[in-house]
């Protein structure tokens, strides 16, 4: 069995390119607005991103009951029709509901799995950490594992290098990180462990050409969602050693990020935009405010002076 898994880990496709951190859309009572999901995964099929990331941070996992984190994936699988790669985050600050959810994505028909650390009672060690993840992981033992690093969130800045390293002792479907970190130091040793063996997923948007410098080649977040076009045009220069011009669409990806931090950061901010652009995934959940009709027609300004409509 544990060779069949290995086997497997080996020949998979590693990801590459864009993965969207999907946002979930609400109805105005605050339900799921699961009908939604079926024009949103035709939208992200006509960007050309390569995947999604569903119920992570963007996607307010931690205001959902685990029914509907199940539904919004089993939604998500459905209309994507396999257009485009589904990655799901089971993560839960109980070990249990996440082993259900990382057991319902393989059934499902997902690509993969990830994780957060819990938050509230902390692993105090790398090995505290593995020992969490371990059963969760086989709970979908056919499905690469990722443990999704976001120190700024979790207040859990354990090492990732170790992490990886020990592991993959344990875990053998371990596949890599999605690092939502500036610790470049840190995303280097990680890349090159091993001669490359383990996958990095850059998580900040907004210096998405660092981590691409620095070797990457996959990247997860929240504003790949609705300007698809930067992103792909940084990944485009880099790989033509067009320094100069991917720092210039860093810069149109920084203006936009500084705007959403303006009205509430990625999650409320980034929400608004895409009901802007015309993907109905109404307020936040509380306690994230809703946006107001004020609200909605200064963003619109803001957008228009940085010509984002355009």
């Amino acid at each position: 069995m544990l060779l069949t898994i290995l086997r497997k880990m080996k020949n998979r496709e590693r990801l590459k390119g864009l993965i969207a951190a999907t946002f979930t859309p609400m109805l105005a009572n605050g339900e799921v607005n699961y009908d939604e999901i079926g024009n949103y995964a035709r939208y992200i099929e006509k960007t050309g991103i390569n995947g999604v990331f569903v119920c992570g941070t963007t996607g307010e996992s931690t205001s959902l009951t685990t029914s509907e984190r199940k539904q919004i994936l089993s939604t998500w699988v459905k209309e994507a029709k396999g257009a485009f790669k589904i990655i799901a985050h089971v993560g839960s600050n109980c070990q249990h509901e996440a082993m259900e959810l990382a057991s319902h994505a393989q059934t499902c028909g997902a690509d993969g799995i990830a994780a957060i650390a819990p938050s509230f009672f902390k692993p105090a060690t790398v090995t505290d950490l593995v020992q969490f993840f371990k059963p969760i992981a086989a709970s979908a033992s056919n499905l690469p594992f990722y443990y999704y690093n976001m120190p700024a969130m979790t207040g859990v800045n354990l090492a990732v290098d170790q992490f990886l390293l020990e592991g993959k002792k344990h875990i053998p479907t371990l596949a890599g990180t999605k690092f939502t970190h500036n610790n470049l130091m840190e995303m280097g040793v990680c890349l090159a462990l091993n001669n490359g063996e383990f996958e990095v997923l850059h998580g900040y948007d907004e210096i998405l050409i660092t981590g691409l410098a620095m070797g990457a080649v996959a990247g997860v977040g929240s504003t790949y969602n609705y300007i698809p076009s930067v992103y792909q045009g940084i990944i485009e220069a880099m790989q033509n050693n067009d320094v100069e011009k991917a720092r210039i669409l860093q810069m149109r990806s920084i203006q936009v990020v500084e705007i959403i931090i303006k009205y509430g950061g990625g999650v409320r901010g980034g929400k608004a935009i895409m009901n802007l652009t015309g993907i109905k995934c109404g307020d936040c959940r509380p306690p994230i405010s809703p946006f107001s009709e004020e609200e909605y027609a200064m963003l619109t300004n803001d957008l228009n002076n940085i010509h984002f409509f355009k």
